[in-house]
């Protein structure tokens, strides 16, 4: 046998790769479950071509005029309010109303009223036509953006069926292209959470398990050294990253028609930079932890702060401004902004080099630091 083929680097990376692939409940979490999150998550921020708005109208003598006026489909064919919106429309008591709208069932409270009368509000003798309009009562909470919505696009409805025209012409143009819907924004962000995820869950647990089991000494007794197997353990990494990555591109691809704008290969490199920086990441939590309970709670103490500042699944942007020291001090921040600057604006590596140059300084850092701080026992 030749000596190249026990190279200790070599054989660290295939033994890490035959024992990933012979526990089927790793395979899942690696692959199936970015495919499940992509799945869920896409179904529940679809494109949808209707927008249903729940309208609960007051009982009364103008209740079903003024639902005749929400449901008449000409008003809304008009309506730049009531563009792909269909009102849905239920009468019910006052007191039902409130509770209703308290409960979520229901947007919006519209209450109509009669028309003032000749004696009401005008002078006595007066030519002036009294208003024939009914009176209407929107109920809402402002701080629900759907019952704000649901306010405007109704008073529109509602003013149009009154007889208002609109000096100045508008038209609408529904935009509902690959880079500008939901699922676009998320994938770069599920890519990101997958790559922290598999770093430290599938480097640092392991590394803490193997401590425990006594191998890391059996490791130290054969001849390779120490940065042969820090090394293994973050290549296997990044070679498990692949074939997971390349599977949720394609099934996004496919399912939902997420494209990339900017190069494919830019996107390969940030990945794999992303991933060699959370497997050092993962490294380094787990070079003194003696138990599982302890590497645990270092994990989640490292991701915590990712999964709620990074953008995972909404932009960082909406934190105040005083936050962004602390959210540009993270990882995974500089990580997904590369990915959605190169997937949705077609950007070089080179327009990210600020970008990249912080995932590589994390990458050798915490490789460097895990090495020297590494327990062995």
């Amino acid at each position: 046998m030749s000596a190249r083929r026990y190279y200790p680097l070599g054989q660290l990376v295939l033994a890490r790769l035959r024992e990933f692939y012979r526990e089927p409940e790793a395979v899942f979490w690696v692959y199936g479950f970015p495919i499940f999150m992509t799945v869920i998550l896409g179904i529940a921020f679809r494109n949808r071509s209707v927008e249903r708005i729940n309208v609960d109208i007051v009982a009364g003598p103008l209740a079903e005029k003024t639902a005749s006026a929400l449901a008449d489909p000409k008003e809304a064919a008009n309506s730049a309010a009531g563009l792909q919106q269909r009102v849905i429309t239920e009468t019910h008591p006052a007191n039902e109303c409130r509770l209703r709208l308290r409960t979520g069932k229901t947007s919006l409270i519209v209450s109509a009223e009669s028309p003032a009368g000749p004696s009401d509000g005008a002078p006595a003798g007066s030519s002036a036509a009294p208003d024939k309009s009914p009176h209407y009562e929107f109920t809402f909470d402002p701080s629900r953006p759907e019952s704000v919505l649901a306010r405007n696009a109704v008073d529109d409805r509602l003013q149009r069926a009154a007889g208002r025209r609109d000096p100045a012409g508008v038209s609408d143009i529904a935009v509902d292209e690959p880079g500008s819907r939901y699922i676009d924004f998320l994938i770069p962000g599920l890519l990101g959470m997958s790559l922290m995820r598999g770093g430290l869950w599938g480097v640092g647990y392991v590394t803490v398990d193997m401590r425990i089991r006594k191998l890391l000494k059996r490791f130290l007794a054969t001849p390779m050294r120490k940065s042969h197997f820090l090394a293994g353990i973050m290549i296997s990494r990044l070679l498990f990253m692949i074939p997971e990555v390349l599977v949720l591109l394609v099934f996004a691809w496919l399912a939902f028609g997420v494209v990339i704008y900017g190069s494919l290969l830019a996107v390969i490199v940030l990945i794999l930079l992303g991933a060699g920086m959370f497997a050092g990441i993962g490294l380094l939590v787990a070079s003194r932890a003696r138990t599982l309970e302890t590497v645990s709670g270092l994990m989640n103490l490292v991701m915590l702060p990712m999964w709620v500042l990074s953008g995972i699944f909404f932009s960082s942007e909406r934190f105040p401004p005083a936050m962004r020291p602390l959210i540009e001090a993270l990882p995974l921040t500089h990580l997904i902004d590369a990915l959605r600057a190169v997937m949705l604006e077609g950007k070089s590596l080179a327009a990210l080099s600020g970008e990249v140059a912080i995932l590589a300084a994390w990458t050798i850092v915490t490789f460097i630091l895990a090495l020297r701080w590494f327990r062995w026992t």
